[in-house]
């Protein structure tokens, strides 16, 4: 299957990163910390964006967060890291914090509004409209996040009435798919009505079930053409979280659909929060939509490849790729599309090997013990003895600093 052209969409500017269709696919993440902590919150925005991050989206939640937010963007700036922008991301009260809080209000790159949580009845559009107006005012961006969780009720049970008076009727979930697509339709209509533009508006209808999620952004895709930011959300920690999240993204991504990306991962005491952000980049680099660093090629193993020997250099070379990437990144441009395969016998290890742009293939448990090294297609070398590992790094190193300098 051959990856979709991306749908076409208006450029939005976030902070000094551009979104759209004609912009790279951006990676997103979020914190976990209190935002009122100011040095806590400091140092994971900057480990996030250490990560890959492009842009980093805050809780504002009460008075508290919404002071520190210059604060920890001056930080941000004093350490370097003053261009990427900062989200806020706000429920409920955010009419109040971005009135009550000007600094704060020209410190955000963006708002992030949920139309289900901005009030009820006749308060909603009002709040709704005062946020819009302070983001006019500070020609800030907004991200109209409609979620599944927290949807309008109001908008719902009028939905499910019209519904229940059809000769056949459809099923509740159909209706709630509606309800998510009029939600982020209506209200991106009405930010408009008020004076934001198009090009200051990106929407989202997140949802937790992959099928779920997956129909209703490809249905909202064919009645918009705004910026869509796409994202599962509640996909759970671990394996779970990753799996779901890469395959609903993926699909989307395949499709044309989205400009920019976050994976939500429930937090972990042994995983760093910035995991969100490198499964953001494998999924990228998978689908041949960005490259990151050097791709490895590794087999899985079988009963040919019983020598521990095997899977300890895939994990060192591994490693060492990972160490080195960002130093390689600055001296060799193009060094993120490097492909090298590290196998394990004879089966697929030699074709492998010269698929790549270097590979080495090492004897499985029944044969010589020699490593024939290749580039380019062609075999530049066999390795033998206890160094294979020192001569590999040091022809990978020779290879790169020849065919990138």
């Amino acid at each position: 299957m051959e990856l979709k052209a991306r749908r076409k969409t208006p450029t939005v500017m976030i902070g000094n990163i551009a979104l759209g269709s004609r912009h790279p696919v951006r990676i997103q993440s979020m914190t976990n910390t209190p935002t009122a902590d100011v040095t806590a919150t400091a140092k994971q925005t900057i480990e996030l964006i250490q990560a890959g991050s492009e842009m980093v989206r805050w809780t504002i939640n009460d008075d508290s967060a919404a002071k520190a937010v210059p604060e920890i963007v001056k930080i941000l700036s004093e350490k370097g890291h003053g261009g990427i922008p900062i989200i806020g991301d706000f429920h409920f009260n955010g009419h109040t914090l971005l009135e009550k809080h000007p600094s704060c209000a020209q410190a955000l790159a963006k708002y992030r509004i949920n139309p289900g949580n901005v009030g009820k009845g006749g308060r909603r559009d009002e709040n709704f409209a005062r946020i819009i107006k302070i983001a006019i005012k500070n020609k800030k961006a907004v991200r109209i996040g409609v979620n599944w969780g927290s949807l309008d009720q109001d908008l719902v049970t009028r939905l499910m009435d019209k519904n229940a008076n059809h000769k056949v009727p459809k099923s509740s979930r159909e209706v709630m798919y509606e309800a998510m697509i009029q939600s982020a339709l209506k209200n991106a209509r009405y930010a408009e009505k008020l004076g934001l533009k198009k090009d200051r508006i990106v929407l989202s209808v997140k949802m937790s079930e992959l099928q779920d999620m997956v129909t209703v952004y490809s249905r909202l895709a064919k009645k918009c053409d705004n910026v869509l930011h796409l994202g599962l959300t509640e996909a759970g920690g671990g394996t779970r979280g990753i799996v779901s999240s890469t395959a609903a993204l993926a699909i989307l991504l395949q499709q044309g659909i989205g400009d920019t990306i976050r994976v939500s991962l429930t937090p972990q005491a042994d995983v760093p929060r910035q995991r969100e952000v490198e499964v953001c980049q494998h999924i990228l680099q998978s689908l041949g939509l960005r490259y990151f660093q050097p791709s490895i090629t590794s087999c899985p193993g079988c009963g040919r490849t019983s020598s521990d020997y095997f899977h300890t250099l895939a994990n060192e070379i591994s490693q060492y790729v990972r160490q080195k990437s960002p130093a390689w990144k600055k001296e060799y441009p193009g060094i993120e599309k490097l492909m090298i395969a590290v196998m394990g016998c004879v089966v697929n290890g030699p074709g492998e090997s010269r698929h790549a742009d270097i590979g080495i293939s090492l004897p499985g448990a029944s044969e010589q013990p020699i490593a024939p090294v290749y580039i380019e297609g062609k075999q530049i070398a066999t390795l033998k003895g206890g160094n294979i590992k020192e001569e590999f790094k040091r022809i990978l190193d020779d290879y790169i600093k020849k065919k990138y300098s």
